[in-house]
This record gives structure tokens, sequence and C-alpha cells, in this order.
């Protein structure tokens, strides 16, 4: 319970919200208890002004002991004494307190409108106020008006009790809602936890819901997307593992045919040698497929090394050239090169790039008829470098088209590896190129051809 993130960000929401609201009613109740304390005060003050205004009209007996009488009654206690602070009249027995309050006032120094003189009701059994008695200009006496202290702190405990309810009750509903609103928070998380946890399980067709447009709906539309990937990968992956075991078990079965039928009682040695033939050319196809494989495993873990120098692009076409050229005699197919300026430079790896153009021309050749033209061209900008290699053969389908990177992907899946190939060559000069920072593109239409196009940006080390 308590590793649970709805609890730590609950408990992280309470902290933080319990301290602001803390703060908050501690303003409150000492605004609230300062304000009913002076209310007091000022209606204790009040009251001794109207007995003292009384007393400024008639300041006779019979007016003290009215005044006395009065508030013998309530739950104030008045003194009126002379100018000189001796006790004319009081409505309850004195007391001491009442007593030292009266002896040690400061007679002399008394505002018209009178004040309080003892305010300490926390430490005190009273609080105090003084009004003195004035007529016509002359100090006649004062009116002393005296509240219990525990009328004020019954006032500030009842408030207390009243913010200790409140309090309480803000505290559960703070609870409540902060429980609410984790909950509701960490909801979209812990199913994305789920649907983790069902992605490491190999279960890779998750749903989550993506109408969230804030960032845990960018997450939950990640991870629904990344479940859709990991399904396509799992699906692509079984399919170029049956592809590889199906490219090796082929070369395989041919050598083993050929290896028993040599052992054979009455073979001749033209046939001997044609079979050895036949197995030599098997195995070398199975070196070549097992090479393109470590190449593809190398470009995945990016340890697939580009050694990159200046060539001059003209020179490197010519190399393959010089290597194709009777590759495309024998088929009887017509090969061209446009390659004008001789003065541009590249900056590759001339070995991989050897295999890019190769690769490509190799599937030109067998793909074109017999009379057709390949043309291989070469120009530039000031910023980029384009080779194009163009045949007039059968062409691609469209539906093809946007899978012919992929790996072991062929067009026509009938076709022997003499004429289609193993898959790889486009994959490879596709990683090649792009580890360049060039990009490859293939037109074609059905009938009429095949266009491919390579795109290198030129950079500081070319000329």
């Amino acid at each position: 319970m308590f590793n649970k993130l709805s609890f730590k960000i609950g408990l992280l929401f309470f902290v933080f919200i319990l301290i602001i609201e803390s703060f908050l009613f501690f303003i409150l109740y000492t605004n609230l208890v300062n304000d009913r304390i002076e209310e007091v005060m000022d209606n204790l003050l009040a009251r001794g002004n109207t007995h003292s205004a009384v007393l400024e009209d008639n300041f006779e007996s019979p007016t003290l002991e009215h005044v006395g009488l009065m508030e013998s009654a309530s739950d104030y206690v008045v003194i009126i004494t002379d100018a000189t602070g001796n006790i004319l009249i009081n409505s309850d027995p004195i007391e001491e307190e009442m007593q030292e309050v009266i002896e040690h006032n400061n007679y002399e120094d008394m505002p018209r409108e009178g004040k309080i003189v003892e305010d300490r009701w926390a430490e005190k059994e009273y609080i105090v106020a003084d009004s003195p008695v004035t007529i016509d200009g002359v100090h006649k006496g004062h009116v002393f008006m005296f509240a219990h202290s525990q009328n004020v702190k019954k006032i500030i405990d009842q408030l207390s009790d009243q913010f200790a309810i409140v309090g309480i009750m803000t505290i559960l509903l703070t609870i409540i809602t902060i429980f609410i609103l984790s909950r509701f928070i960490t909801l979209p998380l812990i199913k994305i936890k789920e649907a983790t946890e069902q992605l490491s399980e190999g279960r890779n067709k998750v749903e989550l819901s993506t109408e969230r447009k804030d960032e845990l709906g960018g997450l939950a539309n990640s991870i629904t997307r990344l479940s859709k990937d990991l399904d396509r990968l799992k699906n692509e992956r079984n399919e170029f593992l049956a592809s590889i075991s199906h490219e090796i078990r082929t070369p395989l079965t041919y050598i083993k045919g050929y290896a028993d039928i040599i052992d054979r009682q009455g073979m001749t040695e033209a046939e001997v040698k044609a079979y050895a033939t036949i197995i030599r050319e098997e195995t070398e196809h199975l070196s070549l497929l097992i090479k393109n494989f470590f190449e593809l495993a190398r470009l995945d873990q990016r340890r697939f090394v580009i050694k990159r120098e200046e060539v001059l692009l003209c020179e490197l076409i010519h190399s393959v050239t010089d290597r194709m050229k009777p590759a495309f005699e024998e088929e009887h197919v017509a090969y061209k090169v446009d390659c004008s300026n001789k003065d541009v430079w590249v900056f590759v790896d001339p070995e991989r790039f050897q295999q890019v153009l190769l690769n490509i021309l190799d599937n030109a050749r067998k793909n074109s008829y017999e009379g057709g033209e390949v043309v291989l061209e070469a120009s530039h900008t000031t910023e980029e470098l384009r080779i194009t290699i163009s045949d007039e053969g059968e062409g691609i389908p469209k539906d093809d088209l946007p899978h012919i990177f992929d790996r072991l992907y062929r067009v026509e899946k009938s076709r022997s590896r003499d004429s289609g190939g193993s898959g790889l060559g486009l994959a490879i000069a596709k990683e090649i190129v792009e580890s360049h920072g060039g990009q490859i593109a293939i037109e074609s239409e059905r009938g009429k051809g095949t266009c491919v196009r390579i795109t290198l940006m030129r950079g500081d080390h070319l000329e």
C-alpha cells in the first residue's frame, strides 16, 4: 500500500494542503478572536461611557445608587469613585484585584472618552474600562466597569470548538477529495502499467483509452502505437525467420542431394564434375547469404562501420562498370554510363558504396529483357549529388513498391534465386545509403521499367 503511487501522490497533496489550511485557519482564528475580544472591550467601554454621561447630568447620590442597582442585576460590576479615587458606590463586593486597579489608576491622565485600563484577560480575572465624569470642565469622578475574563474565555472556547469541528470536517473532506483525485490521476497510470506488463509477457495487443488530450493521453497513444509496432515486428520476425530457414534450406538441400549423387557407383567423371560445380555454386550462394545476414545484424546493432574517404565519383562508378559489364553483355542488355563531370569528389566508403551500386545494377540486369538498356547517370548541384539507375525491364507492381526495401521481400515469390535474388540486396543498400546521410527511392511502373535514385548531401568534405 505504502509503495503505491496513488498513496504517495495523495500523501504529498495532503501534507501541502494541510499546511496551507492550517496557515489560513490560524490567521482566520486569530482575527476572529481579536475581533471578539475588541468587541467585548468596546461594549464594556461604551457601557461605562453611557453611565458617565448620565452622571454628568446629575452627579447625585440617587443617580449613583440607580447606576449601581442597575449593574447589580447584570454580569458586569460597576464602581464609581470621586476624582481622587475614593469609592462612592459599587454594585458588587469589591475584590482585591478591583481594589488594586482603582488604587493604581492614573486619574490625572485619563482621556475624556475613557479607555480600557486592564486588557490582560488571559492573566487577570477582570478586564476594566474607566470612563471619567466631567461636569462643566471640572473632573468629578470615574465610572469603572469590570467584566469577568471568563466571559471572554468562554467566547474563545466556543470559537475554538467551532474551529475544531470545521477543521476536522475540512480534513475529512480533504482526505476524501485527495483520494478521489489521486485515484483519478493514477487510474490511467495503473492501466498503462498493466498494459506494459502485458507487453513484457509477449501479449502485444493492448487497448488503452486514447481520448484524453493531456500527457497521459499522449502516453497511452504512444504505448498503443508501441503495441501495434511490436505486434507487427513479431509478425515480421516470424516471417523473416521463416524466410531465412527457407533460403538456407534450399542450398543445403542442393548440396546434400548432389553430394549423395556423387557418392553413387557408376558416375562418370563429367557427371561428377558437373555436380561438384553445382555444389560449389550453392556453397558460394550460401556463404553470400550468411554474409548478408551478418551485415544486417551489424546494421541493427549499430556496429556497421563506415570508413569514409574522398574519392572521385566517376572513378567509383567506372570501377563498378568494369565489374558489371561482362554480366550485361552475357545477358545481351545494353549498359550506358553518363558521368560527364570527372572532377566531382564524393565523401563515402568506397567499398560499401560499390556494394550499393552493384546490388542495384544486378537487380536491373536480372529484370531487363534481352535487347533492353540500363542507364547509370550521375549529376550534381551545389548542395547534393544524384545517381540514377534506370532500366527498361518488367517493372514493379504498385502494391509491391512500399515493401521493396523490406528484408527477404521478393516481388515475384515464384522466381528462382538466380533471377529473383534473396531479397536482401536492396535492404542492405538502403541501410548503407542512409548511414551516409543520403536517401534512396524507387519509381516503377509495370511493363515500363524501374528507376532508382540515390541522393547524397554535399558536406564540408566535398569539393
